[in-house]
């Protein structure tokens, strides 16, 4: 049966309407006007205004308002003018309607709602500011970094982790307990406690990937959490994945965002821990048979390489290996011919592939991996298509 795509935004909007939100880098509300609404993309062309104050009750309170431009850094006028999401976050308000203050679409996207960001910036400019501030409200660290932290950190409001390999998310909480925004990345990492994070009542923004323990148990609750606009998870268990579909979807037409992909059982976990290209299951590019003939061509592959190093006279490896990545390179561009799925991100994966294979070919056998490397990429190099 066809899922029947929504008419409209979730939270209702339209061209023409004005909305308002405050603005953490202003300190003061500010506004932008919805120039369309794209139902085919879930897109609404948001186009931000050259305004702050108080928090405004309706249109007028904003006065004579003009489209915000942009000419801070590289910009030469640009408007601040993009394709967001069109689920308006809670936190924002539609204050009134006005003729349109500019017709067309928009060539450009963005992945979240951050009005008053690009105006702050450019009163900065304006000001003959060429820096940003210090903003000791955020905060990027690896999770050993955490770790390592001692005192509690109150003021810091986003914090952005990555490189886990466990984390106990009570220590995320007591440390920073004011969380708005957190962000936690892993490569199949280890999130413990991860229910204790229904403690952080201010959050608003949460993104996790690539991170396993969770538990239905572990979901956010919306009484708990109940100023969350944005739900962003990416390689989790399948159980908490499902748990916070459930609990969070009927929030969205309140104005969170659900964005929930690639939810793994426990066997995937296990097949796929030595496998660099596992972020390809469920990418929208790729299918499922393109992604197991991937990671089938990835295994013949560094199986060659190791059959390569451990017989045969040394001095003709290289020109071997070099054979091992023309058959690579040869696989791939029949499998990019069929979808045409390599872009530049899987390119990029693709040499990562064959880095990691000769890391490890290089550890098992007491070798330099460079010309390991070097070898396998010039084959690659010689018959690519992609």
């Amino acid at each position: 049966m066809a899922v029947r795509k929504q008419a409209g935004p979730p939270r209702p909007i339209a061209a023409g309407d004005v909305v308002a939100a405050f603005a953490a880098e202003l300190g003061a509300w500010t506004a932008a006007q919805i120039v369309g609404i794209d139902a085919e993309r879930q897109k609404a062309a948001v186009l931000e205004l050259d305004w702050s104050g108080p928090e405004p009750m309706s249109v007028d309170d904003l006065g004579d308002v003009s489209p915000l431009r942009l000419t801070h850094h590289a910009w030469n006028g640009t408007l601040a003018y993009r394709n967001l999401p069109w689920v308006l976050p809670r936190s924002h308000k539609v204050v009134g309607r006005m003729p349109p203050l500019h017709e067309g679409p928009s060539p450009s996207y963005g992945f979240g709602w951050r009005l008053g960001d690009d105006l702050a910036r450019q009163r900065r400019w304006d000001a003959g500011v060429r820096e940003d501030p210090p903003a000791p409200w955020k905060l990027a660290c690896t999770g050993a970094e955490v770790d390592g932290t001692a005192e509690a950190r109150p003021d810091v409001t986003r914090l952005d982790v990555r490189e886990i390999g466990t984390l106990d998310c009570g220590r995320i909480v007591r440390l920073f307990p004011n969380l708005t925004e957190l962000g936690l990345r892993g490569d199949l990492g280890l999130l413990a406690a991860a229910g204790r994070l229904n403690e952080l009542a201010s959050l608003k923004e949460l993104a996790v990937f690539d991170l396993f323990g969770m538990t239905k148990e572990d979901r956010l609750k919306p009484r708990c959490t109940p100023e969350l606009e944005s739900l962003h998870l990416y390689s989790v268990p399948a159980e908490y994945a499902n748990a916070m579909r459930s609990t969070w979807r009927p929030e969205i037409p309140n104005g969170t965002r659900v964005e929930i992909r690639g939810a793994r059982r426990p066997e995937w976990v296990a097949e796929n821990r030595d496998n660099p290209l596992r972020d390809w299951d469920g990418r929208g590019t790729i299918g499922k048979t393109t992604f197991t003939k991937s990671v089938a061509q990835y295994k013949a592959t560094r199986r060659a390489v190791m059959a390569v190093l451990a017989e045969g006279p040394a001095d003709d490896r290289p020109a071997r290996l070099t054979g091992v990545g023309r058959g690579f390179g040869e696989a791939f561009n029949g499998l990019d011919r069929r979808t045409g799925f390599i872009e530049t991100v899987e390119r990029e994966e693709l040499f990562d592939a064959l880095d990691r294979i000769a890391r490890d070919a290089a550890a098992a056998f007491g070798i330099e991996p460079r010309w390991v490397f070097a070898s396998l990429a010039s084959g690659v190099e010689a018959v690519r298509d992609w």
